[in-house]
């Protein structure tokens, strides 16, 4: 019987970890914000919005980008070498230092949070204006590169929509970021006004 209840109990553990690894692929808005709080962390909310608000950006789009990068894990680098929640690489904190006047940058700089947050939201903006506005494109940019998807464009007639990108990686990506930006609006609302 003891047996029986610790079975049933590591089941349940079990479901419970895969419905939240998964809970971006089937939550929805219309359930109740305190369920997605389980499975869309909302942390440094103080330099979201601060980076957001200095970009002209929406803290929503922020906090779905920071999920997507790292899931709010602060520590994380990727084989490519990007550091932090928004997986910048030290390369790119390094020019955006040089344009915003970040004359005392150093690439440890990245694991501060409140730094890191910055400068991709810098980043971003930067990829707003570069490709007129355009959201998908602008997100591709921040996942391929700048120069992938001005290949993209020339190969297309306009603009790229997200079921045009031929990377399947980014595709998902963008697809992912405008899902979850979608929930971190209805989950935290005003908090991300």
């Amino acid at each position: 019987r003891l047996a029986a209840v610790l079975g049933l109990v590591a089941l349940l553990a079990v479901v419970g970890v895969a419905a939240v690894i998964t809970m971006d692929r089937w939550y929805r808005p219309w359930m109740p914000a305190a369920v997605g709080k389980l499975g869309f962390p909302l942390e440094h909310a103080d330099a979201v919005l601060a980076a957001a608000e200095r970009n002209d950006l929406d803290p929503a789009l922020v906090a779905a980008v920071i999920y997507t990068e790292s899931r709010f894990d602060e520590g994380v680098r990727s084989p490519q070498g990007a550091v932090g929640l928004m997986q910048v690489l030290p390369s790119t904190a390094a020019e955006i230092a040089r344009k915003s006047g970040g004359v005392t940058f150093v690439t440890t700089d990245l694991g501060t949070p409140r730094i890191n947050v910055l400068y991709g939201c810098f980043y971003l903006r930067h990829l707003l204006k570069r490709f007129d506005g355009s959201l998908v494109e602008a997100l591709a940019a921040y996942n391929a590169g700048a120069s992938t998807v001005e290949e993209w464009l020339a190969d297309s007639a306009g603009r790229l929509a997200a079921a045009d990108i031929p990377y399947e990686e980014t595709r998902s990506y963008v697809e992912r970021v405008l899902r979850l930006r979608a929930i971190y609006r209805h989950v935290y609302g005003a908090q991300l006004a």
